[in-house]
């Protein structure tokens, strides 16, 4: 008994030490590379700290970074990319991440006499059962179980799984915006730069009642929470360029 309770301690401590560790905070460099591709005006946002930025000519950008953050960047000519921040990376002189071009493949057509067939028609499983999601099944079995839910929990892990499912959220709400603005209303309107509409975007889907008003298609409610969130998210934008290579 004894010695699984040094044991249990030592884990305690460690975790402790790891947490503590994860808290700080550090300017990093990074560079964006692509294969034929600019690297110009990509967006960038730590889903952690809600900040924002974008690529200069030459595919820099700076920004305040600790274990843990998850960046998502992306931009019109580029595949979205999610980056999570490991010890390694602030220990870099420079962060040096690779995007790739988009692609448009042309949609494959199936035609299938027995698409009515299902899991659900045969009996597998039971109607109206819940689907999860890659990054919902992932936290499930991470709280499943009796020793691996306080393992994952003190570890951390439960944590980051959390934070995909938000992201996976996030990531879907985002395709409601196509043809809901154009940018011009974006520019002139709310008077948002064209570099930052995409990581506006971002802000207002933080915002639970823009969240929910965009997920239920609700263009006048969104409409009205959109002009106050513009005018936050000038203070944001502000206090980044503040911020210099």
């Amino acid at each position: 008994m004894k010695k699984n309770n040094t044991l249990f301690c030592l884990l305690i401590f460690l975790c402790q030490f790891t947490f503590g560790q994860n808290e700080i905070e550090k300017n990093v460099l990074g560079q964006i590379t692509a294969d034929s591709s600019s690297v110009e005006n990509i967006n960038i946002i730590n889903l952690r700290s809600k900040n924002t930025t974008a690529t200069n000519k030459t595919g820099e950008f700076r920004m305040l970074l600790r274990i843990g953050d998850i960046l998502v960047l992306s931009s019109f000519n580029l595949e979205t990319r999610r980056k999570t921040i490991k010890e390694g990376d602030l220990e870099l002189e420079t962060l040096s991440i690779k995007m790739n071009p988009k692609m448009n493949p042309l949609k494959e057509v199936i035609v299938n006499e027995n698409s009515a067939i299902n899991a659900e028609n045969l009996g597998i499983v039971p109607y109206d059962q819940k689907k999860y999601t890659p990054a919902e099944r992932k936290l499930y079995t991470a709280r499943s179980g009796l020793l691996d839910p306080l393992i994952n929990k003190m570890s951390g892990r439960t944590g980051m799984l959390k934070k995909e499912v938000l992201v996976e959220r996030n990531e879907k709400l985002l395709l409601k915006f196509d043809g809901l603005y154009e940018d011009n209303y974006y520019i002139e309107v709310l008077k948002i730069p064209k570099e930052y509409i995409k990581g506006f975007q971002y802000f207002l889907i933080e915002d639970s009642d823009f969240a929910r008003a965009l997920d239920e298609k609700n263009k006048t409610m969104t409409l009205f929470l959109i002009k106050r969130l513009a005018l936050n998210y000038h203070e944001i934008i502000t206090n980044e360029q503040n911020i210099t290579f």
